[in-house]
């Protein structure tokens, strides 16, 4: 099968970062669907984890987590999906990834795809609202439809992937949500997803939030840079509030006052961690995406897909990953078809 892969961690403008090659057909073990992948998303997770490092691999590493596809073969344990099924889901990152023909996923983390979009479309959502699901309404202590009645939620980085999901799923459970972009492409596309304010994460935060009446914040979802905003938000969020956190930090955290003197809540979502764990409520992630299919179906959730490029290769792929690096994008970028 064709499939694009690593055996060294190198700069994305070097072409042998990312190379075409051909692999053997996987064969799925009892728990695993194999699916035949019709359209990936790139994800800041990709490039992290195809950054340059020292290290090599002996065999052809396939990266990708995020894609939609259809059922090409089912496990002996499998239950509730049959071959043909088209599906999507955001995948393990301890297995090979979904920048490959077929890819053998485990069905407990995978849903049925929206019916109202295509694969590129898809493809686009499952680590992104598995991400913010996971981070609002499970770390976090809100309840998904009506957990946000009455408070602010800070989303800081709103135009990105998560941010692009999180604006929604906030909105959708009675928040205020305050978006931070910079650009006017990014102010505009917060907005049209629901941000009731957008604001500019390249100054200061808190005068701001003040000039719209905002003294403290409920929550914060700080997508982006957590170094940077860290001693900010400590002083924006309101005793006994909340900070979600995706992005490591580069230094220490100073986890004392005021977040000890406010009893503030601090949250790290890794949407990983059940599949690499194998933890006992692994299939809640199936869930959570049947939740998000049955959203977006009827209209309440859209999606965040702004471009695809065809097909998915190299050349493709390694041009996915210089976008993303730029810290430009906006919503999610597609690759549909082989």
């Amino acid at each position: 099968m064709k499939a694009v892969a690593l055996t060294r961690y190198l700069p994305i403008d070097d072409p042998q970062s990312l190379q075409d090659v051909e692999l053997d057909l996987p064969q799925p073990g009892p728990n695993d669907l194999r699916v035949r992948v019709e359209a990936v998303s790139v994800n800041p997770v990709d490039t992290k984890v195809r950054a340059p490092k020292p290290q090599a691999e002996s065999q052809p590493k396939v990266l990708g987590y995020d894609a939609a596809g259809v059922v090409d073969a089912v496990g002996s344990d499998v239950q509730g999906f049959a071959v043909g099924d088209a599906v999507y889901y955001a995948g393990d990152i301890t297995r090979p990834g979904s920048n490959a023909q077929f890819q053998l996923v485990d069905a407990r983390i995978v849903a049925k795809k929206p019916a109202s979009l295509d694969f590129a479309q898809a493809a686009a959502l499952p680590l992104t609202a598995l991400t913010v699901w996971e981070l609002l309404f499970e770390r976090m202590p809100f309840d998904a439809q009506t957990g946000g009645q009455d408070k602010s939620l800070l989303v800081i980085a709103g135009a990105g992937g998560v941010g692009s999901i999180a604006i929604q799923l906030a909105k959708r459970a009675g928040f205020t949500v305050i978006a931070t972009a910079s650009r006017e492409e990014t102010i505009a596309w917060c907005r049209e997803l629901g941000a009731d304010h957008v604001i500019d994460h390249r100054q200061p935060l808190t005068p701001q939030l003040e000039t719209l009446g905002l003294k403290t914040i409920d929550a914060a979802l700080n997508l982006a840079d957590t170094d940077r905003y860290w001693t900010e938000l400590g002083e924006l969020l309101a005793p006994l509030g909340h900070v979600g956190l995706i992005v490591e930090p580069s230094g220490a955290l100073k986890i004392g006052d005021p977040y000890k003197a406010k009893s503030i809540g601090i949250h790290w979502e890794m949407m990983f961690a059940r599949p690499r764990f194998r933890t006992a409520d692994m299939a809640e992630q199936g869930r959570i995406l049947a939740r998000v299919a049955e959203l977006v179906d009827a209209g309440t959730l859209r999606g965040t897909q702004r471009e695809t490029l065809s097909p998915i290769n190299a050349d493709n792929l390694r041009e996915a990953h210089r976008r993303l690096e730029s810290g430009a994008t906006v919503g999610k970028l597609t690759l549909s078809g082989w």
